[in-house]
């Protein structure tokens, strides 16, 4: 797929907050602020960060979808994040990147396998 990286960048984050906050509905959590409070640890760039570089490291993702991250990564941005590290967040954006991509292609199975990796409890 040849579509613009921040493109999918931009679509997988909407992807990864739908689950996350779904997620969270599940675990009973009644307060809007403490879904919030509770939703950072997975949305910040550095919790994608984290859930990226864990499935990297114990070789979760196939080639392709590296491929795909890489892309996310190295796409060269103007924008500079306010609360990261420019590693931080392109990683950050690589993950959003891989997600967004996968739904476009329908692979919704593999989203959800990536996903219930990231909110596997520890």
């Amino acid at each position: 797929m040849n579509r613009n990286v921040l493109a999918l960048a931009y679509l997988g984050d909407a992807v990864y907050e739908i689950f996350i906050r779904e997620y969270l509905m599940h675990k009973n959590i009644e307060k809007v602020n403490d879904l919030q409070k509770e939703a950072t640890k997975y949305v910040s760039a550095k919790g994608q960060e984290k859930y990226l570089l864990d499935m990297i490291e114990n070789n979760f993702l196939e080639e392709d979808e590296l491929a795909i991250v890489r892309r996310g990564k190295n796409h060269k941005s103007t924008k500079h994040p306010k609360n990261t590290d420019i590693m931080t967040y392109k990683n950050a954006t690589g993950l959003e990147t891989l997600l967004g991509a996968l739904y476009l292609e329908n692979k919704m199975e593999r989203v959800s396998e990536i996903m219930d990796y990231i909110l596997r409890e520890n």
